[in-house]
C-alpha cells in the first residue's frame, strides 16, 4: 500500500509541475527586464514561432517602429527592422517579417487588455510572421480579430516608457529597441 500511496505521490508532482510550469520569457530594453508569459494553450504556432526567433536572437536589436501613445507598441521585423543586421532600414521597418511561412491566425478568448502581446499582421488573418505587439491599455476592438498570445506579467512600467511615435501613425523617429529576449 505504501509504494502505491509514494507512486501517487511522484506522479501527482510531475503532473502538478507541469499544470503549474509557466512559460516565461525575458524582455531587456535599455529600461530593464520585463517579464513576458506565454499562452501555448491559448495560440500554440504564435508562441513556438516567437520563442524560435527569440531563443535564436532574432528579436535582439529590432526596434520598435510603431508606437502609439495609449494603444500599442509594435515590433517584430525580423528583416527590416533589426539595427544589428545590414538589411537595418527604419523607413522599411513594418514591412519584414522573417524567412518563416507566415503563420494561420489563432483567434481565442484572450481578451487585448493592457500588458497583451498579440500578433501582427496585414488586412489578412493568416499574415502573421514576426510582428508583434504589446497593448498599453485595452483594445476591446482587436479581441477576436488579432491572435494574442501572451502576456507582461512584471515590468509594464518600463514598456509604458518605449519612446512613443506620432500621433496618427505611430512612426518613431528615434526608436527604442529589443536589447535581448529569451526563455527565463
Amino acid at each position: 500500500m505504501k509504494k502505491f500511496f509514494y507512486l501517487f505521490i511522484i506522479i501527482f508532482s510531475l503532473v502538478s509541475t507541469k499544470i503549474m510550469a509557466k512559460d516565461i520569457m525575458i524582455l531587456k530594453l535599455t529600461y530593464g527586464d520585463v517579464e513576458i508569459e506565454l499562452y501555448p494553450e491559448k495560440a500554440p504556432n504564435h508562441v513556438k514561432r516567437f520563442k524560435e526567433l527569440a531563443n535564436s536572437g532574432r528579436y535582439d536589436g529590432v526596434v520598435f517602429h510603431r508606437v502609439i501613445d495609449g494603444f500599442m507598441a509594435q515590433t517584430g521585423d525580423v528583416k527590416f527592422g533589426n539595427s544589428n543586421n545590414p538589411d537595418f532600414n527604419l523607413s522599411l521597418a513594418g514591412t519584414g517579417g522573417s524567412e518563416l511561412p507566415n503563420l494561420k491566425a489563432e483567434f481565442t478568448d484572450v481578451a487585448h487588455t493592457r500588458g497583451i502581446l498579440s500578433a501582427a499582421r496585414s488586412a489578412d488573418p493568416d499574415s502573421a510572421n514576426s510582428q508583434f505587439f504589446i497593448c498599453f491599455q485595452a483594445a476591446p476592438h482587436l479581441d477576436r480579430q488579432y491572435s494574442a498570445f501572451g502576456k507582461v506579467i512584471k515590468g509594464m512600467d518600463l514598456i509604458d516608457k518605449i519612446k512613443k511615435g506620432d500621433p496618427n501613425s505611430g512612426a518613431v523617429a528615434n526608436p527604442d529597441k529589443i536589447i535581448s529576449l529569451k526563455s527565463k
